[in-house]
């Protein structure tokens, strides 16, 4: 079987981590029997900084055939990112309609996480986060500007619909792991959106009585993630709360280089898009150190998303029996002194054990 995959190195680490991983991508498959046909699209910020626009104007339309996305990453250190985020990925989302983004994190053997007497396993937690809504909605604007009373409006939005998909989306998945969904929520604060959120995961919950709902305001549950990460299971976000979370979830199963990430069109009428979390990082561009696994396993979300789960299983487990070897080639941010060539090269070399 053949797919089409849309691939937008972007900016800075993006470029090296997709380049380096796409040869493994490839070997995964061709023991699958399945094959890639890649189309390159040279988006980004150094398109920005020549032609003044991240991607033309019929980006997305070139991008609907394909049968998924994968991105390297977004940002430059000459452009603001409100300037990268909205010239590319969230018209991506956003038109393409992909309202759940799923960042699963997980400590694997091997890994050290910056808490105290965790060890691999210990932490296994996905965030299923609404994605094309809420408080990165594109509602408002600024007046006067230039002067003292200059103003700014910023509207979140959340609609039933929206927010039923990335709901239900996680009660599924609740219902397939171990059970539970924890509602992430402000709703004591935010008396409009965040109470029709909390309404729709009341409501949904009469349709799952083997889940187990838990309620935390957004705050208690950042202090959570760090002080019983354990007892996380399923987590359902808003966008804003969903993207912190996140972030909190990667840097406490080891690295921010090991955090995958898909925004999935669930109508299936459009691609999915498959990215690492760890952004361009152009502090360590040139370096050839970034870590791939994020890629790696952003492409193992890919292939699940595209029906081939034998391929993604493939590449988990190669990136697991990597990590639990503690002779094996690590980056920088996991303790080693490893490029990222030398990180894919040993999974290729594991890819048939």
């Amino acid at each position: 079987m053949s797919y089409e995959i849309a691939l937008i190195p972007g900016d800075g680490i993006g470029q090296t981590v997709v380049d380096a991983s796409r040869p493994l991508l490839d070997a995964a498959a061709d023991r699958e029997d399945v094959s890639l046909e890649y189309t390159e699209f040279d988006w980004g910020s150094e398109r920005y900084l020549e032609q003044g626009a991240m991607m033309p104007d019929d980006g997305v339309d070139q991008l609907r055939g394909h049968d998924a996305i994968l991105l390297g990453a977004v940002g430059h250190p000459e452009i603001p990112d409100h300037v990268t985020l909205r010239g590319l990925m969230l018209p991506i989302r956003k038109r393409l309609n992909q309202q759940i983004c799923k960042r699963p994190s997980f400590l694997y053997e091997g890994v050290e996480s910056p808490l105290r007497g965790y060890a691999g396993g210990d932490i296994d937690l996905v965030v299923f986060r609404e994605n094309t809504e809420g408080e990165y909605a594109d509602v408002g604007g600024r007046e006067h500007q230039g002067f003292d009373h200059e103003l700014a409006v910023q509207s979140a939005v959340f609609t039933r619909e929206g927010t039923e998909t990335v709901v239900r989306a996680a009660f599924e998945a609740a219902k397939e792991r171990d059970g539970k969904l924890t509602n992430v929520t402000k709703s004591n604060a935010q008396a409009y959106g965040m109470v029709l959120w909390d309404e729709v995961v009341e409501e949904l919950s009469e349709e799952y009585p083997s889940v187990e709902v838990e309620r935390l305001l957004v705050d208690a549950a950042a202090m959570d993630f760090i002080r019983r990460p354990e007892t996380f299971d399923v987590v359902v976000a808003s966008n804003l709360f969903g993207d912190i979370l996140t972030d909190v979830g990667a840097i406490i199963a080891g690295s921010m280089g090991l955090a995958p990430s898909a925004n999935l069109c669930v109508d299936g009428d459009a691609p999915s898009m498959f990215e690492p979390v760890h952004g361009s990082a152009p502090d360590i561009v040139g370096e050839g150190i970034a870590n791939p696994l994020a890629t790696v396993l952003s492409g193992a979300m890919l292939f699940d998303d595209i029906g081939e789960s034998a391929v993604g299983d493939r590449l988990r487990r190669v990136v697991r029996t990597q990590l639990a070897d503690p002779d094996a080639p690590r980056t920088p941010d996991l303790g080693g002194d490893s490029g990222t060539e030398a990180v894919v090269a040993d999974l290729r070399n594991r890819l048939g054990e």
